[in-house]
């Protein structure tokens, strides 16, 4: 991508989130596994994702045994998600990723898995700080 500070439209990114969620998968694949149900054209679906291609979201390559393309998302969802994220914990949150972390968690449904996958990863997090930061006392 030319401009590394573009940020996907909300339809690009639930077209990168099937991508990334499934896999290579050609139009018709990601059409059927698009997360807000909306009823779409298969040609408007197939019209973004070749913009997608040209913008350097996505590549495409013709399959061994038909006529359509399989996509493949360029960047991971860490390239994508890390600067948006850090955007809207900057200017919603006043950079504070705790009070970011304490609007996710109240604002869903998160299960017992999630809290726990979530201590999990803080604890990983916590033991790659330099000894300089302040860590919290078990």
């Amino acid at each position: 991508m030319k401009n590394e500070k573009y940020q996907p439209a909300e339809f690009e990114l639930q077209v990168l989130g099937v991508l990334w969620e499934h896999g290579p998968s050609t139009v018709r694949e990601v059409l059927e596994r698009l997360p807000d149900g909306k009823p779409r054209a298969y040609t408007s679906v197939l019209s973004v994702m070749q913009v997608m291609q040209k913008k350097g979201l996505l590549s495409a390559k013709r399959q061994k045994d038909g006529p359509a393309n399989v996509y493949s998302p360029k960047k991971s969802r860490e390239q994508i998600a890390g600067p948006m994220m850090k955007s809207l914990v900057s200017r919603v949150f006043g950079g504070d990723p705790a009070l970011a972390v304490q609007q996710l968690l109240s604002g869903t449904n998160a299960a017992a898995e999630d809290v726990d996958a979530i201590r999990q990863f803080l604890d990983e997090f916590e033991g790659k700080l330099p000894e300089t930061k302040t860590r919290r006392k078990p």
